[in-house]
């Protein structure tokens, strides 16, 4: 029980900690996005190239080429692009993430610097570049003829929501990169089967209904789900009340785990990188 109580009282240094660096986080923050295509001509526009050339291909290709019909009475491009956008971010976020501490390896050894700043410094950076997204997002839906309402402000929720378990999920992964540097080669390839077992290109009811419940299990579908619900569909996250109720359980596993697997490992850094 004592042991219960001090690993509680731990946690709850270390949640406190973090929140008292939100200041260095998003200084840090918003430098990494710099220094990322620092010396490049184009510089931070570079950040944002890649995934509107992702979507300008998507939109050609299915709407122009293939001539995609409607999904859920809104134009496919639209409905796709409210699905894979907060991927994007999903998976930007983890990927950066996991290599904060190696990327940040000069900083172990700074007297009272808070290590476990650095892999939320790749999210505040990804968070960045998807707020742009959102917005692009946002525009593509007026330009469609859609009208703005307060169902679109839940995409905060659902950013919030994506947050909590990134933060676990960045945790528990840049801790292990550091003892295990194969385990970014592996997230890499598990983001991969993650996108396509997420429904972005598909929708759920191509499946027999026996099978929703599982594919419902992965987390990103309540994201992916929750955007479009909020562009499209207009349903407010509490009106899937076990859904929600399942997602956050999750996360806060995930985000409690990630967090004490991080502080379990960190006085060994320095001595491994």
């Amino acid at each position: 029980m004592k042991k219960i109580i001090e690993t509680g009282k731990q946690f709850l240094i270390f949640l406190i900690d973090i929140y008292q660096s939100k200041g260095l986080i998003w200084a840090l923050g918003k430098q990494d996005l710099k220094q990322r295509f620092a010396g490049s001509f184009l510089g931070i526009v570079w950040a944002f190239i890649q995934p509107l050339v992702t979507i300008l291909i998507l939109w050609i290709l299915f709407e122009k080429g293939f001539r995609s019909k409607p999904v859920q009475n809104v134009p496919f491009i639209l409905w796709l692009s409210a699905g894979i956008i907060p991927f994007f971010f999903f998976q930007d976020a983890l990927g950066m993430g996991s290599n904060s501490i190696l990327e940040y390896r000069y900083l172990l050894n700074k007297v009272n610097f808070r290590v476990s700043v650095l892999p939320m410094v790749k999210i505040v950076a990804a968070s960045l570049i998807h707020l742009f997204f959102i917005g692009m997002l946002v525009l593509l839906f007026l330009a469609y003829g859609f009208q703005p309402d307060l169902y679109w402000l839940q995409i905060l929720y659902y950013l919030f929501s994506l947050i909590i378990f990134l933060m676990g999920a960045t945790w528990m992964a840049s801790a292990a990169v550091v003892f295990f540097r194969d385990v970014g080669q592996l997230i890499s390839i598990v983001l991969q089967f993650w996108f396509w077992l997420t429904p972005i290109f598909y929708s759920l009811n191509l499946f027999p209904e026996q099978y929703h419940k599982i594919l419902k299990l992965n987390p990103m579908y309540y994201i992916v789900n929750g955007y479009r619900e909020s562009l499209i569909d207009k349903i407010w996250f509490w009106e899937h009340v076990n859904l929600t109720i399942y997602y956050w359980i999750v996360t806060l596993i995930m985000f409690a785990f990630g967090a004490i697997f991080f502080k379990k490992l960190r006085p060994h850094f320095a001595d491994v990188v």
